[in-house]
């Protein structure tokens, strides 16, 4: 049996810089994979007579299991790429929140991708598992990266940087699905007018804390504003999670991360909190 893991990701900054012909949006990126065991999700493989996906944990919620599934999906790149059928039996464990922005189904495509590598010994090449990620979705190379990368074009072209050390941070799951493409949708012309890349960094800055989707994601799911203002009230400094519904407060201390946790939970147990 081959257990592979699945962590979450967090773009510390988003820039949507315009809008290629075919509707598509020219993006640049500076995304973390998450060293979070809460925002873990678990992905066995094993050989089994017939490839079955089984789904389960705390995030499983409404996730089909049929082949839309990016695991499945994956899983047929694989073949493809190998010429022949691999039976598996997978089971997935889902921690990470669905519709949240923190790329869970990418992190579970880009498992998978490793998982059957390794099950049969296929030896594909990290070149090659990049190509196939990135016909899955513009996350799924970040994932087989790992560790701080910066993302171009629609974020499928990924590079690795320096490691950037995160900031005492916060993560509040409110609950809400938010569909990526509707909010990208809503992005109006006058939205990228000013948008400008990412500053050169020195060794460990932290890129600007930023992302241009907020205000369509906003225009989408008007309850978001009760997460971000929330938030701002016991000090946070909070940064919208990709599309949502996802947002992150970053603070000065770990102590003060800790008692705005403290409070926030109590004002809220309807919602989700995460930290390392």
């Amino acid at each position: 049996m081959i257990l592979e893991t699945a962590p979450a990701k967090f773009n510390r900054f988003l820039a949507v810089l315009g809008r290629r012909q075919d509707g598509f949006h020219l993006l640049e990126l500076v995304t973390t994979v998450l060293p979070w065991p809460s925002l873990f999700d678990e992905l066995t493989a094993e050989a089994a007579p017939e490839w079955t996906l089984e789904i389960g944990g705390p995030a499983s919620a409404g996730l089909p299991a049929d082949g839309s599934n990016l695991v499945t999906r994956a899983w047929r790149l694989l073949e493809r790429e190998s010429g022949k059928a691999l039976p598996a039996k997978i089971t997935l464990h889902k921690q990470i929140p669905h519709g949240a922005g923190l790329g869970g189904g990418s992190s579970d495509a880009a498992a998978a991708l490793r998982a059957g590598n390794r099950l049969y010994q296929l030896n594909l090449p990290d070149s090659t598992l990049l190509r196939l990620a990135a016909e899955l979705g513009s996350d799924v190379p970040l994932f087989l990266l790992g560790g701080t990368a910066l993302g171009l074009d629609l974020g499928q072209r990924v590079l690795p940087l320096r490691d950037i050390p995160l900031p005492p941070m916060l993560i509040v799951n409110p609950g809400l699905h938010i569909s990526t493409a509707f909010v990208y949708k809503t992005l109006k012309p006058n939205d990228l007018s000013n948008n400008a890349p990412c500053p050169s960094l020195t060794t460990g800055e932290e890129p600007p804390w930023r992302n241009d989707l907020t205000n369509a994601a906003l225009s989408v799911c008007p309850e978001l504003r009760q997460v971000r203002d929330a938030l701002l009230a016991i000090g946070g400094d909070p940064m919208l999670c990709g599309s949502g519904s996802c947002w992150a407060a970053r603070f000065a201390a770990q102590g003060d991360r800790d008692a705005a946790l403290q409070q926030l939970s109590r004002q809220r147990p309807d919602w989700h909190f995460y930290t390392e």
